[in-house]
C-alpha cells in the first residue's frame, strides 16, 4: 500500500506498470487519473496546497479504510501539489484485487474521498482572476453511498 505526495509529474503508463508487477492472485487492477480541466476556455493554470505530513497521514488513512473494506493485494493514491497547467495530471488511483468488484469499489471510494475530504486546497488562476475552488454539493453526496 502506498501514498505520494509530489510536486513533480508522473508517467501513468510506467506507474501502473510498476504497481502491477509481481502481484499474486490479483485478477483486476483499476487505475483513474484525475486531470486538470478546463471547463470555459478561460484556466491559465491551477494551485494545489497542502500541509506535508498531515496530508501524508490523512490519505494513509484513508487508504487503510480502503484495504479494511475491500479485499485488496495492493493501492497506489498519487497526489500532485503546486502549480498545473490545464491537462497536467493531478493525481492516480491504483486496486488491485482478487475480483473486480473489489477492485472498483476501492478505486471508487478512494477517488471520492480524494475529490471531498483530502487536504488538498486549489486555487484557480484564469482571464477573470484567481479564485479558491469550492467544495461541490455531488462531490459531498458521492461520499455519502460509503
Amino acid at each position: 500500500m502506498t501514498v505520494r505526495v509530489q510536486e513533480a509529474p508522473f508517467d501513468m503508463g510506467a506507474e501502473v506498470e510498476a504497481f502491477g508487477k509481481g502481484l499474486k492472485g490479483v485478477g483486476a487492477i483499476v487505475t483513474f487519473s484525475g486531470i486538470v480541466r478546463d471547463e470555459e476556455g478561460t484556466l491559465a493554470r491551477m494551485v494545489i496546497e497542502h500541509y506535508a505530513g498531515m496530508t501524508e497521514k490523512a490519505l494513509e488513512k484513508i487508504e487503510a479504510e480502503a484495504v479494511k473494506r475491500w479485499n485488496l493485494a495492493e493501492s497506489l493514491i498519487i497526489h500532485r501539489f503546486g502549480e498545473m497547467a490545464p491537462g497536467d495530471q493531478i493525481m492516480m488511483v491504483a486496486t488491485a484485487a482478487r475480483h473486480r468488484v473489489d477492485a472498483f469499489a476501492a478505486a471508487e471510494f478512494l477517488m471520492d474521498y480524494l475529490k471531498s475530504r483530502a487536504p488538498f486546497w486549489k486555487k484557480e488562476f484564469g482571464e477573470d482572476g484567481d479564485s479558491w475552488v469550492a467544495a461541490k454539493d455531488e462531490d459531498e453526496a458521492a461520499l455519502d453511498r460509503w
